[in-house]
């Protein structure tokens, strides 16, 4: 996809590399990230406006530290270096770096110190999130230092040249005035900001149109909001030439299967539905190993989508929901941006066997993009908003071996904390995610005079606009009491419920 105004990211490995390319493009400027080693001819062939240079979790003295492209800094656009990357421009231009007498980790106050174009006058005072060991000791001649942290040179630049240097990481949430610092670079490098995740949908449905010709596509569906806006994009580019292929797991929440389906039907799409529960649980017998789970799960799916998609004639090309943190997280500075946080089933695609060429039409996009673009394309709003919800299903939800009466304990518990909660719509409207975990632990209870020993579920609610960080909801203690008291009254198998008040980090979104 095109883009005349772009910011392009070099990612030197931040955790928080991703935050720029979300903060921005809600900004309406599209960006892209590109490893800090990206070839001059990539990142010249996006035609930036402006260039950031990101944090990583090295020193500017490591033996083998990520370098800074130096060709970037004759583009003549406007340059920024966060973290690392400020580290970076300093010991390029002349300045000092060295190791930190006080390090900082976490919040920090800066104080202005001469006037900036990056930071607003009222961030004088105001908090900053900080995360480092070395530091800025002097700037090159010809910068100015525009705030400190304690001793720390929090900001410097050059303005004749734009090109500025922030310690603190003015993407995170924490840093107070960080959107309106972004704001100011962006405009600084001259974006008009009319940028919406909706002009994706033309380009993509002409582009697919052209690529599959008389071909047909195979899609594997999942219910899910990301599988269902590129199948509908799909749709309206080759219509019944795309056969989507819908797969029950037994792993699905409640009724999911015939809801989903029935979602489809209204949509029109062309959809061949596979049951396939007996398999999976066959497959998954006497397995308590997460990762091992993963995988069994994986290759159950791949080995029914090669047998339906072999039944599909003149197959030649494969749909996937694939979004861009997927790849952004699948490969690490060494070959790629960020580093490898996890690994996703759905980058890299099928088996080679198979011989199909990939379609992700949503493989620039975020989350929030896909949902405003399943919101454009008319998709019903229990589609585009619909939960999160893993690979694996119900599989990572169950913690320990997997069983039909363990799925369908959890499957009962689950849909009663989902019903509860969208009772309240103030109360939905808040929440990323919710829902129920079956314990491999059982306790005494009494019910009705007599003794029982039963599994412990746990509920977990939460707020999360990025994934990589979340905070657990506080849900109002009735609302709580209610959703006990009807799993254990309702739900045969548990007789204790807990609600989960961890955040992410240090914990994770699903239990394995």
């Amino acid at each position: 996809m095109a883009q005349k105004e772009t910011l392009v990211v070099l990612d030197f490995g931040s955790q928080y590399t991703q935050f720029f390319a979300r903060l921005s493009r809600e900004l309406g400027v599209y960006s892209v990230i590109l490893p800090y080693d990206a070839p001059t001819e990539k990142i010249k062939a996006h035609e930036p406006l402006g260039i950031v240079l990101s944090g990583g979790p090295n020193s500017v003295f490591d033996k083998d530290a990520p370098q800074l492209n130096q060709d970037v800094l004759a583009f003549g656009v406007p340059i920024l270096g966060v973290c690392y990357g400020q580290q970076l421009l300093a010991q390029y231009f002349g300045g000092k770096v060295e190791p930190a007498r006080i390090r900082e980790y976490g919040r920090a106050t800066i104080k202005l110190i001469q006037p900036s174009k990056l930071i607003p006058k009222k961030a004088d005072g105001s908090v900053v999130w900080m995360s480092h060991g070395t530091h800025v000791s002097k700037v090159p001649d010809k910068f100015t230092v525009t705030a400190m942290s304690g001793e720390t040179i929090a900001a410097f630049e050059k303005a004749a040249e734009k090109i500025f240097g922030v310690q603190f990481h003015l993407e995170v949430a924490h840093t107070e005035y960080g959107r309106q610092m972004l704001e100011n670079f962006l405009a600084i490098c001259g974006f008009k900001r009319n940028w919406q995740p909706a002009s994706l949908i033309d380009t993509e449905v002409k582009a697919i149109r052209e690529l599959v010709g008389d071909g047909n596509v195979i899609c594997a569906l999942s219910g899910g909001v990301d599988s269902s806006v590129a199948a509908t994009i799909v749709d309206r580019a080759v219509g019944k030439q795309q056969t989507c292929i819908f797969v029950d797991t037994g792993l699905l929440r409640k009724n999911e299967y015939e809801e989903v389906l029935d979602m489809y039907k209204n949509l029109g799409l062309n959809i061949k539905p596979v049951r396939a529960a007996e398999r999976f649980y066959a497959k998954l017998k006497g397995v308590a190993d997460p990762e091992k789970k993963r995988k069994i799960i994986g290759a159950e799916f791949i080995a029914i989508f090669e047998e339906e998609a072999r039944k599909v004639k003149n197959a030649k090309f494969l749909v996937q929901g694939t979004l861009y943190p997927d790849h952004v997280e699948s490969v690490s500075t060494k070959g790629g941006p960020s580093a490898t946080i996890k690994s996703h089933h759905n980058v890299g695609g099928l088996p080679e066997k198979m011989g199909l060429k990939l379609i992700e039409p949503l493989r620039e996009l975020f989350k929030d993009e896909v949902r405003a673009i399943g919101k454009e394309l008319g998709l019903p709003e229990k589609i585009y908003n619909r939960q999160p919800f893993p690979g694996p299903g119900l599989a990572v939800r169950v913690v320990g071996e997997i069983s039909k009466e363990k799925i369908h304990i959890l499957q009962e518990a689950d849909a009663i904390v989902r019903e509860e909660i969208e009772k309240y719509p103030e109360i939905r409207k808040d929440l990323f995610q919710y829902f129920a975990v079956l314990l491999p632990v059982k306790s005494v209870g009494v019910m009705g005079d007599g003794r029982t020993y039963e599994y412990a579920c746990v509920v977990k609610a939460f707020h999360s606009r990025d994934v990589m960080t979340a905070d657990w909801a506080r849900l109002p203690y009735d609302l709580l009491a209610t959703i006990s008291s009807r799993i254990v009254n309702e739900v045969r198998g548990i007789n204790r419920v807990a609600y989960e008040i961890t955040t992410k980090p240090p914990a994770t979104i699903e239990w394995e």
